[in-house]
Formats: structure tokens, C-alpha cells, sequence
């Protein structure tokens, strides 16, 4: 009975090597990996694969459209109706409309005069402008600093209000939701938005708002990011090339064509009626910017991005700020599809083929499958099949499809070319952690609604690379986290396996895989470490 028991449990192939424990575990996995290990591979690689061809049709396509838009297409001053709004010494400032300017802020200590101080040197009459600082700091060294600010700009002749709240429900967009009730907005028919580390030109607002006087079906104008602190190291630098091929590609081409794409959240001016009919400010998730517009969107409103009209902002500086920063970017957009598709499925005020980008372009390829497909195609997938040489993954999708969408996001920043190849290994490592927060957004799970402030240096205060540089040692990370702090158990994990998969790679391998993997290795133990802040 006992020796039919062992002949059920344990092949007859492995009689002998009891005593063995490796030699018992390998001939398991001789017995198992051909009838489940290999087709579940061989189906992941094909998902991965198809995958990889919608991230990389999507990236030919916006290529294409964005070469077409340089070439061919009407610049948004030619396309719409634009006519400068001039001073005229008779009417006075009559002919300007009156602009509400709001600046949210939480305990921004660092920044806080920053935003303030350029939307009261914006090149508009003082009695058409009306600023609301709406601070929902908890410290309160740092809500007198503000409002000691406020008061300051109000001595000057600014129209400018320091608005508190008794709690932070909704965070920024129930600050923002609150700061639109007050009786004095009604007055106002434009709202521009700026960060607290938000610096606008001064003619900002004489650049921005004749798009929205000159054409009525115009909801939204938003300007581009310019960074301050993009030098600062090489966390910054790998930030600048990601945000400026959204700026410069995917914001351009889908106000190009869609008269659609998402709110950044700041430096745009919205029409106050094209709040009101969205619906208003909600906060079912942490991309309440990028809920107000699809909402907006699909009431048949139109969006105009300024690829010139830019504002200088501070990009975070030390890992653990990005890594929360990129999990309320990653989670959010995936929370608000889930919660929205069947609502865009169903509008009936936009066209089918508005639909399709808005669904499947903006969406399912860009918030989702982007992240996915980098995570699971590059950092488990193709690892795995060196353990499993059965399955084989073409050299198209392993090598020439990944190099053509990183040359093409590579379109940014020109100046970054040479950085190209950590930009790769870094994207693939912070994969990891956008995609936990995407299936976190998709599923609803745990930490969906987790807000968490991006923490600002002030390097703002000053564009002179050396107050920056004090700034940073004054404020260096190292001296507010612990070692054990920075660590993150989930990247290191990855880096010993990915070291595993490359040791095989080395000894048993065929393809030099062990090459990537060792660099991959690496770079995931520098982020588990938490020391890309630290790498100028």
C-alpha cells in the first residue's frame, strides 16, 4: 500500500533519488514543465507580444500625427479665433473679463511665495483678477507664513483672499470645489489653476484667455511644463524625458485632433460655465483634473494646448516623493476608466471615432497596457523563458519593437539622447511599481483613494543652478530617511530574481540575455536601496 502510494505522488523516473532533495525537485519540474510550465509561457509571450504591438502602433501613430502637425498643421492661433485683448485708455479694463486665479496648497513651506508671487505679477488689471489661496496645511507655523503672504499682496492693492477649510476632504479637488462656492466667483467667468511650485510668465493670462473669449465651444487652454530642477540629478533628468514626450507628443496631437486630452491640474484656465455643466470638481479618485475632462469632453466641449505658453514647476527630487507621485498617476487614471468607460460607451453627444481615442488610445494603451506590458514582457516574461529555452520569444518582440518605441519617446528631449539607455532600465523598474498601482486602480483595492502630497525642495525660489545646489544640500534626503526607510523589499526581490535568471542565462544561455539582465539587476537594487535621488 505505502509502495503504491509512492509510485502516485513520485514518478517512477525519480525512484532512488530520495535522499536527493535537488535531484527529487529537479525531475518534478522535468515532469511538470512540459505539459503546463510551457504553454502557460508560451501564452504569456503571445499576450506580451500583443501587447507590445498596440503600445508600438499607438507610438507609430502618434509619430506619424505629431510630424504631420509640424509640417502641415495650423498653429491654435490660426485654427481658432484669437484676437489679443488690448488696453484702451478710454473703457479702461472693461474689456478684460475677470479672471479667478486659485492656488491650492498643503504645508508647502518651501514654495509657497513661489506660485503666489507670480500670479500677482500677472500682466492683468488688478480689479478684473480675484486670487484665492486655498491652503489646507496642517502645520500652522506654515498657515501664518501664508497668510502673512496674502497679506502682504493685499497691501499692495491685490485682490487676494486666504481661504482655510476645517478639514481636507476631497483634498485638491475639494478645495478647489469649495473655493468656487464663494459669492464674489460669480462674478468671474475664466479660473486659472496653479500648483503651489507653479511659476507663470506674466503674460500669461493675455496668452491663454483670448482662446477662450474668441470661441465659446473652448472649455480649456493648458500650457506645458517647464522644469527648474531637471539638472539637478538623474532622477530629474529621467522625469524631464518622460513628461516631455506627453507635453510635446501626446498633449499636441490630441488637441490636434480630438480637441481632447487630459488636464495636467495646473497651469491651464478653465471656463467657469464648462465646470459647472461637467459637473463640477469630484473626488472619486486622485486624478480629479483628469475626471473634470473627459466629463467636460463628453458634453462637447474643446481643449487648446500651448505647446509655447509654458510655466516653470519643480519636478520631485528624491525617490520615495516620485514613487507616490507615480502611484497616484498610475492608479488614478486606471480607477476613473473603470468607473467611466461604460459612461463613454453610452454618450451620445461625441462621435464614434472620438470614443475609440478616448477609450482605447488615451485610456486602455497609454494608462494601462503601457505599463503592464513593460513590467510583465521585460522584467518577468522573457526572464523566465531563459529557465524555460521551450518557449521562444522572436527577436522582433524582444529587441526591435521595444528599441523603435524608445526612439520615438525619445522625440522629448533631444538634449537627453545619451541618456537614453538608464532611461530604458529605470522606466522598466518603476514598471513594477506603476503597474501595482494600475491593477490597485482597476480592482479598487486598498490604497486606491491614498493621497500623499509630492514634496517640493523650493529649488523654484531661484533658477541659479547654485542657490539650487544649496538648496539640495540644505534639504539633502538623506538627512529626513533612514536607511531601512528607503528600502522597498518588492524591487529587491525582483533584482535577486532577475540576477538568478541572468547566472542561468551566463552558464546555459544562448542569446547573451545575461547582458540586459545583470543592468536590469542593478537598477532595480539601486531603486530597492533608494538611491536614484542621490546620482547626479
Amino acid at each position: 500500500m505505502v509502495e503504491s502510494q509512492t509510485k502516485f505522488f513520485i514518478p517512477e523516473a525519480i525512484h532512488g533519488v530520495g535522499t536527493d532533495l535537488s535531484a527529487q525537485v529537479q525531475m518534478i519540474w522535468d515532469v511538470i514543465k512540459a505539459p503546463l510550465i510551457v504553454p502557460m509561457l508560451n501564452a504569456a509571450v503571445v499576450i506580451c507580444l500583443v501587447m507590445a504591438l498596440m503600445l508600438f502602433f499607438e507610438r507609430l501613430y502618434m509619430g506619424i500625427v505629431i510630424v504631420l502637425v509640424k509640417l502641415f498643421w495650423k498653429k491654435p492661433e490660426q485654427r481658432y479665433k484669437f484676437e489679443p485683448i488690448q488696453d484702451d485708455v478710454e473703457v479702461g479694463s472693461s474689456n478684460f473679463p475677470v479672471v479667478l486665479i486659485q492656488i491650492p496648497m498643503f504645508n508647502e513651506k518651501e514654495v509657497y511665495k513661489v506660485s503666489i508671487g507670480a500670479a500677482c505679477g500677472l500682466s492683468w488689471p488688478s480689479d478684473r483678477l480675484v486670487i484665492q489661496v486655498l491652503d489646507d496645511s496642517t502645520d500652522p507655523a506654515i498657515k501664518q507664513l501664508v497668510e502673512m503672504e496674502c497679506q502682504r499682496w493685499a497691501s499692495k492693492g491685490l485682490n487676494i483672499t486666504y481661504q482655510i477649510r476645517e478639514n481636507r476632504t476631497g483634498y485638491k479637488a475639494g478645495a478647489l470645489k469649495e473655493g468656487l462656492k464663494r459669492s464674489y466667483v460669480k462674478q468671474c467667468e475664466y479660473v486659472a489653476i496653479f500648483d503651489a511650485d507653479f511659476k507663470p510668465e506674466p503674460d500669461f493670462l493675455r496668452r491663454a484667455i483670448p482662446f477662450l473669449v474668441g470661441n465659446p465651444d473652448i472649455a480649456l487652454v493648458q500650457a506645458r511644463w517647464r522644469f527648474v530642477n531637471s539638472d539637478e540629478c538623474l532622477l530629474t533628468r529621467m522625469q524631464e524625458m518622460s513628461l516631455d514626450y506627453h507635453f510635446t507628443v501626446e498633449q499636441e496631437v490630441g488637441s490636434a485632433t480630438h480637441a481632447f486630452f487630459g488636464f495636467n491640474g495646473t497651469a491651464g484656465v478653465w471656463r467657469l460655465a464648462a465646470i459647472s455643466e461637467a459637473g463640477g470638481w469630484k473626488d472619486r479618485t486622485t486624478v480629479e483634473d483628469m475626471d473634470l475632462a473627459v466629463r467636460a469632453s463628453l458634453r462637447g466641449w474643446k481643449f487648446v494646448y500651448l505647446g509655447d505658453l509654458q510655466a516653470k514647476s519643480e519636478l520631485p527630487s528624491t525617490l520615495r516623493a516620485f514613487r507616490f507621485q507615480q502611484h497616484r498617476w498610475s492608479c488614478g487614471p486606471a480607477n476613473l476608466f473603470r468607473k467611466m468607460v461604460m459612461e463613454i460607451i453610452r454618450n451620445k453627444r461625441v462621435r464614434f471615432w472620438k470614443k475609440v481615442y478616448v477609450i482605447y488610445s488615451f485610456f486602455f494603451v497609454r494608462k494601462i497596457i503601457a505599463h503592464m506590458v513593460t513590467f510583465f514582457f521585460y522584467c518577468v516574461v522573457l526572464p523566465l523563458t531563459i529557465l524555460v529555452p521551450e518557449v521562444h520569444v522572436p527577436i522582433w518582440g524582444a529587441v526591435y519593437i521595444p528599441s523603435i518605441i524608445t526612439i520615438l519617446n525619445s522625440v522629448g528631449t533631444p538634449r537627453s539622447i545619451h541618456l537614453l539607455f538608464y532611461w530604458i532600465l529605470f522606466e522598466n523598474v518603476m514598471s513594477l511599481h506603476r503597474t501595482k498601482a494600475t491593477l490597485i486602480g482597476l480592482f479598487e483595492a486598498g490604497r486606491v483613494n491614498e493621497w500623499v502630497v509630492t514634496e517640493k525642495l523650493g529649488d523654484s525660489v531661484n533658477n541659479n543652478k547654485k542657490d539650487a545646489a544649496k538648496k539640495t544640500n540644505v534639504k539633502a534626503p538623506k538627512k529626513r530617511s533612514k536607511f531601512f526607510e528607503r528600502l522597498n523589499l518588492l524591487e529587491l526581490g525582483f533584482a535577486a530574481f532577475l540576477f538568478i535568471c541572468g547566472c542561468y542565462d551566463f552558464v546555459h544561455g544562448k542569446h547573451n540575455y545575461f547582458i540586459y539582465l545583470f543592468l536590469q539587476t542593478i537598477s532595480f537594487l539601486i531603486v530597492g536601496f533608494g538611491y536614484v535621488g542621490t546620482i547626479v
